[in-house]
């Protein structure tokens, strides 16, 4: 993997935004088979704690630093990144790229209700994209996914299942379709409008998270990880 730094033992993607969708957009129109990590503080510090885990993140092709924290870490490090690169930004690129050149998704993950709703402002925002399937993430056989995504034979597979189930979840199946494969966290709820992301200005400011905190006050617990993984990042410098 070129452009990498290393943080906490993952080499992290360290290019443009731009850059980014450049190399994904030829990857997927060759059918290359290609996993993508959006990895924030929560999941670096997850994968450093978890050994198992870290080795999934290790099989990945790309690892993006979707988190200021990451950003903030490796200039800590020494290791400037060129910027932020969100799951989300991703997402919506990809998806106005499919739809631009006619190919096909794969959706898994979220509530059921919030699938419908996701599936109407695709079909209404992205009326070329095919949608190859649909799956919520409250299934009991993910055999019988994998076979559907298979069977679905489609250019990208957007996985939603929060981390680290979606990460797992791509590595075990991802050589049943080649395609992209991207774990996405909770995408699926803000493009449906379940949940509103932030604005422009948190967004341009770094503080996307401080917003996303006032909204949702018990995602407390998590917001934790970033300064444990500050703290890890200090200990790294150190060494």
């Amino acid at each position: 993997m070129s452009n990498t730094s290393k943080i906490l033992g993952i080499d992290f993607y360290n290019n443009s935004f731009n850059n980014f969708c450049k190399e994904i957009e030829i990857k997927a129109s060759n059918r290359q088979n290609t996993f993508i990590v959006t990895a924030n503080p929560e999941i670096a510090l997850n994968a450093y704690q978890d050994e198992s885990f870290l080795e999934i993140v290790k099989q990945a092709d790309f690892v993006v630093p979707d988190g200021i924290g990451i950003v903030k870490g490796a200039k800590m490090l020494d290791l400037p990144m060129k910027e932020r690169i969100s799951g989300y930004d991703i997402f919506l690129h990809m998806l106005d790229w499919g739809n631009k050149n006619h190919k096909s998704a794969y959706f898994v993950g979220a509530k059921p209700s919030i699938m419908s709703k996701m599936k109407d402002v695709i079909k209404k925002t992205y009326p070329n994209l095919k949608i190859a399937g649909i799956q919520d993430g409250y299934f009991k056989d993910e055999l019988k996914v994998a076979k559907s995504i298979q069977k679905s034979n489609s250019d990208m597979v957007f996985i939603a299942l929060g981390s680290p189930k979606q990460e797992y979840f791509i590595n075990k199946y991802r050589e049943v379709n080649n395609g992209i494969w991207i774990g996405l966290g909770g995408s699926f709820d803000v493009l449906s409008g379940e949940v509103k992301r932030a604005p422009q200005f948190w967004i341009n400011h770094h503080i996307e998270w401080l917003y996303r905190l006032i909204k949702q006050p018990s995602r407390i617990g998590r917001m934790m990880a970033i300064p444990k993984f500050l703290r890890l990042i200090r200990k790294q410098k150190r060494l």
